[in-house]
């Protein structure tokens, strides 16, 4: 009976949080390392489409660069990077529109389908969804801007596509792609697609699901952070590596206008829930 009982109070505890949020959008990053293997994704998804039958509009961004990896040295290619981008030639381009929307977005699809939601696959490509420019990173050892290929940067969001989708019950599931006016398609970060959407959204959380406690200085978890704060960490060189890019999205978000974005463990199960509708929380969180 205790037991039973504890439960329920777990959910007396989300209920002002389901409140609260009925009806508000929040866009859900998950990729890379945090997409270790099936039981996290499948425990993720779960998560999102309990976020979506208790009332809010849940958008899920996904990433896939091991996945895209991994297939370009199955075909003998080696990856190469530049200022952390991927160098993007015409095959690349081939296998990364491969690996994110024929195999990583399809597969979260039908997950999120079995987990008794309505998923729906969506290219940053299509409807003119994230609109981007060819990316030219500035490399740290020559200072010269570099030309990397296919990648791209996001200059705006049309929403449109995804308000229709949330307003008849959808789930949309957006894989980083982006594309020109004249319709050349580039391979875009999923951190920073993932913080315009939230942005143009004007979403109530970004949730970033990594595979690190949250924002961390030294072995503490920075649990909460002003866009003051983190802008400070970048410029300092506090941060490094894949948090940089989940920073720099959580500024973006907030700064464009969403309420909050969190930076929390994909791999702890329910992170997402636990950060979102308990008191306590379990990652970082970014205010303006």
């Amino acid at each position: 009976m205790e037991k039973l009982i504890e439960k329920a109070g777990v959910l007396i505890e989300a209920l002002p949080y389901i409140r609260r949020f009925a009806g508000k959008s929040v866009v859900v990053k998950f990729g890379g390392n945090a997409m270790a293997d099936d039981s996290i994704i499948e425990g993720v998804v779960t998560d999102v489409v309990l976020m979506k039958y208790v009332g809010m509009n849940p958008v899920l961004v996904h990433g896939g660069g091991p996945a895209i990896s991994a297939e370009l040295r199955r075909r003998g290619v080696e990856p190469k990077f530049v200022e952390g981008l991927r160098v993007t030639d015409e095959e690349t381009m081939r296998v990364v529109e491969a690996i994110l929307v024929g195999q990583i977005n399809t597969g979260i699809v039908r997950k999120v389908n079995v987990a008794g939601g309505r998923g729906v696959g969506v290219s940053g490509a299509d409807g003119g969804l994230v609109k981007a420019r060819r990316a030219h990173p500035v490399s740290r050892e020559t200072g010269e801007a570099v030309d990397i290929g296919f990648v791209g940067e996001v200059t705006s969001i049309d929403h449109t596509l995804l308000r229709v989708l949330e307003g008849n019950g959808f789930i949309p599931v957006v894989a980083p792609l982006g594309a020109d006016e004249a319709g050349c398609v580039y391979n875009v970060n999923a951190d920073e697609v993932a913080g315009r959407i939230a942005a143009s959204l004007k979403a109530e959380k970004l949730v970033i699901l990594s595979n690190v406690p949250g924002v961390m200085r030294g072995k503490e978890v920075l649990s909460h952070l002003t866009v003051d704060a983190a802008g400070e960490m970048l410029e300092s060189g506090e941060v490094t590596e894949g948090m940089i890019p989940k920073l720099r999205a959580g500024i973006a978000a907030v700064q464009g206008g969403a309420a909050k974005c969190h930076i929390v463990d994909g791999r702890i199960p329910h992170s997402m829930l636990l950060e979102i509708f308990t008191d306590a929380g379990v990652g970082t969180e970014i205010v303006a």
